[in-house]
């Protein structure tokens, strides 16, 4: 049967070339239908994909998705109330708030929920004919609620010194995730670090390719030395990252640039870098210093209204401010 139902599907792909929405939930239909468990003897069992299972799968992958919740039925529609339907960030969906016409209207608030992280409301009245795509002629209301399914940001720390045992307690207490990284096993362990995610004691080109690295990411150098500084900001400016910060003076982060722009790396490359890191909020000591950082990380994850950038100590942050590298 479920071989057959494939094959349907595929036969429906060909028939409607151009249908986008189609497009974008057919793998993951044959996904809902033959997701499988082995049992014993190697036999196997078919059962239905869980929406809630399915949010955190893709929350620990650090994807977004998006909700959509009938909260409030009046009359007969199509579906029922706490009907829920699961956007994903391809545009793929898992669950039905009924199909048709308002599938699809909230299908496309599902995808703007997730670029905004901002929830809507959604209202229809089916009225008294089917254009809702069911065949049904309900007649009554209902209210959608759509809500954005953000995963935990993710704080990677490269150096493992005072400095980043402040910044990974603090960004752990903001609401992120932190994830240390030294080559040096006597810093990068869970005795200096218990609150962090995970904890890497090996060298930066080694553990490069075993970090997801997102477009919700944030990256922040604070390592032993320039060079160190240097190994990780030339790896860093090549991911998608949202934000990436390295710790220095602004003589410091100038050198380091002009080093890197002599092997080839364009300027360009630099100009979403925070360096220095962190608000100009007169700090100085460790603590501090992890407080000015976090801010700013906080900052470019909620991305205010308020002119905040003007309190940035990078050289980046400004056309005045990068006049120093000319």
């Amino acid at each position: 049967m479920p071989l057959d139902f494939v094959q349907n599907l595929q036969a429906l792909r060909l028939e409607f070339p151009g249908s986008d929405f189609f497009l974008h939930n057919y793998s993951h239909i044959i996904m809902v239908i033959e997701t499988r468990l082995e049992g014993r003897g190697g036999q196997t069992i078919i059962r239905p994909m869980d929406i809630y299972e399915e949010v955190v799968r893709l929350r620990r992958l650090g994807q977004k998705c998006a909700l959509a919740t009938i909260v409030q039925v009046n009359g007969s529609i199509p579906s029922y109330e706490s009907a829920k339907l699961l956007v994903r960030e391809d545009g793929s969906m898992l669950g039905t708030v009924g199909g048709g016409c308002v599938e699809a209207e909230v299908w496309n608030a599902a995808r703007e929920v997730m670029e905004t992280e901002r929830p809507r409301q959604m209202n229809f009245s089916l009225g008294q004919d089917a254009a809702y795509d069911n065949g049904l002629i309900c007649g009554g209301q209902l209210s959608v609620f759509v809500e954005p399914v953000v995963p935990q940001p993710r704080v990677f720390i490269f150096g493992a010194g005072h400095i980043s045992k402040s910044i990974s307690k603090v960004a752990v207490l903001a609401g992120f995730a932190s994830v240390v990284i030294d080559n040096r096993e006597a810093f990068a362990n869970r005795e200096r670090f218990p609150e962090a995610d995970e904890v890497y004691a090996d060298e930066y080109e080694d553990v490069f390719p075993k970090l997801p690295i997102r477009d919700t990411s944030f990256l922040v150098i604070v390592t032993r030395g320039h060079r160190d500084d240097m190994r990780v900001l030339r790896w860093a400016v090549e991911t998608n990252a949202k934000y990436i910060a390295m710790i220095g003076s602004k003589r410091k982060v100038i050198g380091v640039v002009k080093e890197l722009e002599k092997e080839g790396i364009a300027r360009a490359a630099f100009e979403r870098v925070f360096a220095p890191m962190g608000l100009e909020i007169g700090a100085i000591t460790p603590e501090e210093i992890a407080v000015s950082v976090v801010a700013e990380m906080i900052a470019i994850r909620r991305a205010p209204d308020s002119e905040w950038r003007t309190a940035a100590k990078s050289i980046f942050a400004s056309e005045t401010s990068r006049a120093v590298l000319k």
